[in-house]
């Protein structure tokens, strides 16, 4: 229970903690400076950044050359409706699976996205990845405002009638969901700003999106049902299941068929009356991924996302969509998927070339085709990803001289950073990847997100998803 647990621990700490706020670093870039918590007492510091640190793990060190392309990395932002009666925050006490389903920080993650954009601004990357699960719960009003923050306008995150309606309000007499108006660390009117329309500068360099499961599914587990839709649209929201209801624990037991069975008689529990909202219609598959292709202006053709850019002269990126259509989390690969891209690697010529995927290829159901393609190309150096909320960085080594395995934490849970990326030339024709942390532009909600990203006691610090220092700030030698 994210809330209790986090409030428990604030209790210890002295009187008036979280109504003030430490110092904003002066750069985003955490090669400057970051946030640290130099005593373990739960609030977050300006510190110095972190150097790049050299990692030969593939190939000797060399002096760095041409910059050939720099690339920005957004991942697992979970842009979503919290007010909407399709979410089931009440699962979160399950923790396990569920521990996704309600985070303090629900009502900001728009807010987040948009401090994120201006951070990479600054960075002036040529293009910028997207890689997975942008949005939460594969709703259109979570993909219009998701849009309206990466290009730019006015963003208005607020959905039903006008105003915070949610688990979070105050009056909520359920100490399972941290209440900002009476909970430590107390934010009174972190809600209502929550809702408010705010403008967004929207990226300056074009973005390129990898599908997640989250994109496509609901909750990044089931396709949309009539059931499902007509809970999203409508004026009910489940706030405590009947004791009988048996939850399914894994992907396997969960089908359309238990959803809709389930769903048959109604909400099963006890309900409250929200405002309806059409706009919060959930989204096919199909209809995702026309929907990511019409806001980024890319993604390529046919029913999956796989296509290939140019960043620059010298680097190719080639986009897998490795998420599932129907159940299921995890994500598969198809045999004609692995022949496209050995298409692309043979096209690729003498670039370098980059993967991207939502999941870690290494996780992928059906993806060892694909792996043998890349462990044979000498001109692969990265294969990047996200979905596992963590920063991580290993060699993969073959006997085509080996590339680097990047995953990238989640704008959505702490540490709440984007990664960028600059492939430059080194001595002899080799290639480094110098690849950094971005932490959030200055802004006071998004500065608050973090502060309660970083107490959640299921998201936050107690995982780790930061990662070492040789998975954040590093350079990645290749031959």
């Amino acid at each position: 229970m994210r809330a209790l647990a986090l409030c428990i621990a604030l209790a210890l700490l002295a009187a008036g903690c979280g109504t003030s706020k430490p110092p904003r670093p002066a750069s985003s870039s955490t090669l400057q400076a970051t946030w640290r918590d130099p005593d373990g007492d739960g609030f977050l510091q300006r510190a110095l950044g972190e150097p790049l640190r050299d990692r030969t793990d593939l190939a000797h060190s060399s002096r760095p050359g041409r910059t050939l392309a720099t690339l920005a990395v957004l991942t697992d932002v979970h842009v979503r409706d919290e007010e909407s009666p399709a979410r089931v925050p009440f699962l979160d006490r399950l923790g396990g699976a569920f521990s996704s389903t309600f985070r303090p920080q629900d009502a900001l993650s728009s807010q987040v996205l948009d401090a994120a954009v201006r951070a990479v601004d600054a960075q002036r990357p040529d293009a910028v990845l997207v890689t997975g699960d942008l949005i939460d719960n594969a709703q259109a009003n979570e993909l219009a405002l998701a849009r309206t923050v990466l290009d730019g306008g006015v963003a208005r995150p607020d959905s039903g009638a006008r105003g915070y309606d949610g688990v979070q309000a105050a009056g909520n007499p359920d100490p399972a969901y941290y209440r900002p108006d009476v909970d430590p660390p107390r934010h009174q009117g972190l809600l209502d700003a929550a809702q408010r329309p705010f403008r967004a500068p929207g990226l300056r360099a074009p973005w390129y999106p990898t599908p997640g499961n989250h994109d496509l599914l609901l909750a990044g587990e089931l396709a949309r049902t009539p059931s499902t839709e007509a809970v999203a649209v409508g004026d009910q929201r489940l706030v405590r299941p009947d004791a009988s209801l048996d939850v399914p624990r894994t992907e396997d037991a969960l089908t359309p068929q238990l959803v809709d069975s389930v769903l048959s008689g109604g909400l099963p529990g006890t309900t409250a009356r929200t405002a309806p909202d059409p706009a919060r219609r959930e989204l096919t598959p199909q209809e995702a991924v026309a929907g990511l292709r019409r806001a980024s202006g890319h993604g390529g053709t046919g029913a999956r996302m796989d296509y290939a850019f140019d960043a620059g002269r010298d680097v190719r990126v080639i986009v897998l969509d490795t998420v599932r259509r129907d159940v299921g989390s995890g994500g598969v690969l198809a045999p004609e998927q692995a022949q496209w891209l050995s298409t692309e690697l043979a096209r690729a010529g003498d670039r370098r070339v980059i993967v991207v995927s939502h999941q870690p290829l290494t996780k992928v159901e059906g993806a060892a085709a694909a792996l043998a393609l890349l462990d044979r190309d000498p001109h692969v150096i990265a294969a990047l990803a996200g979905d596992s909320h963590h920063n991580r960085v290993a060699a993969r080594r073959t006997p085509a001289g080996g590339y680097w395995l990047v995953q990238t934490a989640a704008l959505a849970d702490y540490p709440q950073q984007a990664r960028m990326l600059r492939v430059r030339e080194t001595a002899g024709g080799g290639t480094v990847i110098e690849t950094w942390m971005l932490d959030t532009a200055p802004d006071p909600l998004a500065d608050t997100a973090r502060e309660l990203a970083y107490l959640d006691a299921q998201g936050g610090r107690p995982q780790h998803e930061a990662g070492t220092r040789l998975d954040r700030n590093v350079r990645l030698f290749v031959r």
